[in-house]
């Protein structure tokens, strides 16, 4: 390809898969009507009047043997369930994507953890391409006082963002959001694939080279992934989703990818007049306002990461008044449901074959954890024989297709959270049980089948 010389190609806007002509549907995610035509230069080395920043090194080969291990270099946010979610803190040189549901409260929380470090005295830098000077200082006054530590910047184009960063020596740099910010050099419109794939890997060239932190807003797709391509969360250390009912107290910020860290850990927020609270005890708080003597309900305890979090399981059995019977799933997989109930009419010859069936894991929380099989299995079988299961009962353990109950990970820490709680009895598989009786002051019942637990019962 000649020098200067552009080319248009397709892009998938949700997946950025990319294709020489244009496609109907896309082979990547299999969404129709996806594809934008966009142009593209060939790229241009670094530093060779292309106006990139360029921070080579010398590159040489070493030895495993002769590399130091001494761990990153971390410092705290002062807010505990974000540097759980972290790994234990903010990475210097780390580039941060936080995605979310517009409304959710990533703007909010940001701009709490910019004032934490700027209380902190660390130098941290405010890009917004959204919002004015004047709106961020409207939702800075809800959260409090702030240090002059804190800068703010209101801009769009790259280049000048480049140039601010570098002036600025900060130690952290928040992009509010990625979808904004547009660089001359590319020719599409901002948030187009091409732009927002230039702009990361830009931004990552900054956090690497200058050693800086960056965190950078995301928007989501209906699906609630990361709108723009896949390639924008292979290129970031880690990546964050916040959840939750934007008309609901709460929200869970959910790490689906971390360098530094464990994936799949959680942070609980509860959403106040003056910005986002931390829930210290997120299994009391799920189980606030749980009824009393009903029948199909019962207490699971799901590990979310390295924390064991206390859930209600509710399920509602009543006969269909239709020839097809209705199923319907929230907060778990929906097939799932379907598999547990064939178990319970093949295994233990319930007639729920005819019935419809809704299972909700309350608190709005979602739950893929197979540890969750045998708690929704007796729910289904309490609310179908209308018979409460005790309140003081815990249920964890994944079931198989031959009804058996397997064991589940960290199944000492669910048995001391749930004796923390106050719980007397937990019931769990067989094989789990001789691993947590060393833990005295609760009662453990151990469970080989479906059957043996539900006659517990």
């Amino acid at each position: 390809m000649a020098k200067g010389k552009q080319t248009t190609v397709f892009f998938c806007q949700e997946c950025g898969y990319e294709s020489g002509k244009w496609l109907g549907q896309c082979p990547g995610c299999k969404q129709w009507n996806t594809f934008v035509e966009e142009s593209v230069r060939p790229a241009s080395v670094p530093g060779m009047g292309s106006g990139r920043a360029s921070f080579s090194r010398a590159v040489k080969p070493v030895m495993l043997r002769e590399i130091e291990s001494g761990g990153e270099e971390r410092f705290q946010t002062h807010m505990e369930e974000l540097d759980r979610v972290l790994g234990g803190g903010i990475v210097k040189g780390s580039l941060v994507l936080v995605g979310g549901d517009p409304g959710i409260g990533k703007s909010t929380l940001l701009l709490q953890v910019c004032r934490y470090l700027a209380a902190d005295e660390r130098k941290v830098l405010y890009i917004s391409g959204e919002e004015s000077l004047q709106q961020i200082k409207l939702r800075a006054e809800r959260l409090g006082e702030f240090s002059d530590c804190l800068s703010l910047l209101c801009e769009t184009n790259l280049d000048t963002v480049e140039e601010a960063v570098k002036k600025a020596d900060s130690s952290v740099v928040v992009i509010d959001s990625i979808q904004t910010m547009y660089c001359e050099q590319v020719s599409s419109a901002p948030g187009s694939v091409s732009q927002v794939r230039e702009t990361c890997g830009r931004l990552l060239q900054l956090a690497k080279g200058l050693d800086i932190s960056i965190f950078l807003v995301g928007h989501v797709t209906k699906e609630g992934t990361v709108a723009g391509p896949r390639v924008l969360e292979h290129m970031v250390d880690t990546v964050l989703y916040f959840e939750g009912d934007r008309y609901a107290s709460y929200r869970i910020l959910r790490s689906v990818k971390n360098r530094f860290g464990s994936t799949n850990e959680i942070g609980v927020f509860e959403m106040r007049q003056d910005g986002l609270a931390e829930v210290k005890n997120p299994s009391e708080f799920m189980l606030s306002g749980r009824p009393e003597g009903a029948n199909g309900s019962v207490v699971v305890c799901s590990s979310q990461g390295t924390r064991p979090i206390m859930l209600e399981v509710q399920a509602l059995v009543c006969r269909t008044n239709f020839g097809f019977p209705k199923r319907q799933a929230t907060g778990t997989d929906f097939n799932r449901i379907n598999l547990l109930m064939a178990v319970l009419e093949k295994r233990l010859q319930m007639q729920i074959g005819d019935c419809d069936a809704y299972v909700n894991v309350a608190g709005g929380i979602k739950v893929q954890e197979p540890a969750i099989d045998l708690g929704i299995v007796m729910a289904i079988a309490s609310s179908f024989k209308n018979r409460a299961i005790p309140e003081d009962v815990v249920v964890f353990g994944e079931v198989g297709l031959s009804g058996e109950v397997r064991a589940v990970s960290m199944a000492q820490s669910r048995v001391q959270e749930a004796k923390k709680l106050g719980f007397a009895t937990v019931i769990l598989p067989e094989s789990n049980r001789q691993a947590c009786l060393e833990i005295s002051g609760i009662k453990l019942v151990g469970v080989r089948n479906v059957q043996e637990a539900i006659e517990f019962i």
